[in-house]
């Protein structure tokens, strides 16, 4: 066992691992993803039911949603709670460790390639409950997917994989996240790609189908294959309602641009205490609470009552603009909550009330009020998040309808028109990580470097030596024909040189000292004969070839030694990469 255990460790993973550092290892990539849709899967099916354990035994009446049977003071008060709760909890931690959501996966993907700590899974699952169970505003997606992204993230750094990979994972986390919550594995994997990765690549497709499928397979097995709404079969009874879904795509157009100004416009806040604006969330959660609890919690209930056509137009307004408004300020204040969630509960909502003003103006040939909310969560969905795509094979999974697919089309692209064209809206999660001070790098030379880890490209054909050599060792040296020398010193390697300026100055010696007849020196200085010598600085094994290029910007390096830790105190190098080399592969995999 001991001796299969070491042939798994010392030979099977490196070269698995050497294998993920390029950018076609496809068949190690699926492996990948299906373990992190299965321990994903797992992880969400652990929030949800820190969710819906204690809200099924606390709120009166059946499910882990009815906040609206609660008594007036307990709804006023239940917020509050929480909010004081959570901000204590943000106060006592430190700046970095405060951020959570599908935004600070964004911020660890750009700027950490994709390295996320243990202990921020661990706020984000104690807060993600909390803000849900106390009644706030809030979603479960969003603290869904930095769960799946995170925990995902783990996995490769516990297996030491090149950066690369991790960030493949940590798509594939957010997939399986998405899919595991809605039941809906097609929009999860296109939530990944254009919402968090924001690119589109074949050897991306496969491990994060795999991780979207295997997440809802895990799920599956506990909840069942209905997804998470309850929708009747829905048709659009007539093409003339194409002017008015076009009114309706408009008007929730312009909402999610309030949505989004109103985030941006708290989000400057955030200078001051964690502590008084999580309050203050909480504190203008109350009223709301009070006068329309529709808007506590994740509100699905409320949701699947507008699909099937349960709710008046005045309850259905109400419930849109109240959720619209105190979801906005929460989160812009700095309320760990989940934006996905409220955007379905808003677009549900609205989209079900201009349904029904609808079925006024032309009631022999507008559809039912559940297709307008329908159509309005797919339209709000898109428009939020400016996620187009996603918001349609959200729209196709949850109802299982392929006549939903003309209007929401429409709708979809003309609302988020209208909100970026219209009124210059970016995403909610580039305006937030903007209003952080914090960019998100999607061009398409960074894309192509970050596929791609320093393993892939890097000359092996090295050999580290000591500066000052005899022309035996010297000899010895070349005798085993590498390409570069890297030349060691006191703290490490100190320059790179081409062995071949070695081999020809130990030929010039020589001639020199036959024709000359002097005396052959007794060491060679490696740092003093003539030589192509070029400056070094080290780079990780892991790192990608972004990493490298900064590296070499940031060092002024002619040439980076690739070195990884393999015991205390001790590292090994594997080889070197020029700046060239990257500008070639890049050049090579372009054409």
């Amino acid at each position: 066992m001991q001796k299969i255990w070491y042939q798994i460790t010392e030979h099977l993973i490196p070269v698995f691992r050497r294998r993920l550092s390029g950018v076609d290892a496809l068949p190690q990539l699926a492996v990948l993803g299906l373990l992190s849709g299965l321990i994903t899967g797992g992880v969400i099916l652990i929030f949800r039911l820190a969710i819906e354990w204690p809200l099924e035994r606390f709120l009166p009446g059946e499910g882990s949603e009815s906040f609206e049977n609660l008594d007036l003071l307990t709804r006023g008060l239940l917020p509050l709670a929480g909010a004081l709760s959570l901000g204590l909890l943000f106060h006592r931690l430190a700046t970095h460790d405060r951020k959570v959501g599908v935004v600070h996966v964004m911020e660890r993907l750009n700027y950490h390639q994709g390295y996320i700590s243990i202990r921020s899974a661990i706020v984000q699952f104690i807060s993600g409950v909390a803000t849900v169970v106390s009644g706030q505003s809030a979603g479960r997606e969003g603290p869904a997917v930095h769960l799946g992204a995170a925990f995902s993230s783990l996995m490769g750094q516990w297996m030491r994989l090149p950066n690369n990979s991790i960030r493949t994972l940590v798509a594939c986390g957010c997939a399986a996240a998405i899919s595991a919550s809605f039941n809906t594995p097609i929009s999860g994997v296109i939530f990944a790609m254009e919402v968090v990765m924001m690119e589109y690549t074949i050897a991306g497709f496969t491990p994060i189908i795999l991780a979207a499928v295997s997440a809802a397979v895990v799920t599956q097995a506990v909840y069942g294959s209905e997804p998470a709404f309850n929708v009747p079969a829905l048709t659009m009874n007539s093409l003339l309602e194409i002017p008015w879904i076009l009114a309706i795509a408009v008007i929730i157009g312009i909402a999610a641009a309030l949505f989004i100004q109103l985030v941006d416009t708290m989000g400057k806040h955030h200078h001051r205490p964690v502590l008084l604006r999580i309050v203050t969330a909480g504190l203008l959660m109350v009223p709301f609470a009070i006068l329309v609890p529709e808007t506590m919690g994740i509100g699905y209930d409320t949701v699947n009552e507008t699909i099937n056509g349960q709710l008046g137009f005045w309850l259905l307004l109400g419930a849109g603009v109240a959720k619209l408004i105190i979801t906005s300020l929460s989160i812009g204040l700095g309320m760990p909550s989940g934006v996905i969630g409220p955007t379905l509960f808003m677009g549900a909502t609205l989209g079900g009330a201009m349904g029904l003003i609808g079925a006024q103006i032309m009631p022999e040939h507008a559809s039912s009020v559940g297709v307008y909310a329908i159509l309005g969560m797919g339209a709000m969905m898109g428009a939020v998040l400016q996620a187009p795509l996603a918001a349609l094979m959200a729209l196709m999974e949850l109802t299982h309808n392929a006549n939903i697919i003309l209007p929401g089309m429409l709708i979809i692209t003309t609302s988020s028109l209208v909100t970026s064209e219209a009124f210059g809206k970016k995403s909610l999660f580039l305006t937030i990580l903007k209003n952080q001070g914090l960019s998100y790098q999607n061009s398409p030379v960074i894309q192509a470097l970050r596929r791609v880890s320093v393993g892939a490209i890097m000359d092996r054909s090295i050999l580290r030596t000591e500066r000052h050599l005899t022309v035996g060792d010297a000899r010895k040296v070349l005798k085993s024909e590498p390409k570069w020398l890297v030349v060691e010193g006191s703290n490490g390697p100190t320059a790179l040189l081409p062995a071949v300026d070695l081999a020809r100055y130990i030929e010039d010696t020589e001639k020199l000292v036959s024709e000359e007849e002097i005396e052959p020196p007794e060491s060679i200085d490696l740092m003093d004969i003539p030589a192509n010598r070029r400056d070094v600085a080290p780079v990780q094994y892991q790192a990608t070839l972004e990493e490298a290029l900064d590296e070499f910007e940031s060092t002024n390096a002619e040439a980076l030694y690739v070195q990884r830790h393999v015991a205390p105190m001790i590292q090994r190098v594997y080889g070197v990469v020029l700046k060239s080399d990257i500008e070639s592969y890049y050049q090579y995999r372009r054409s």
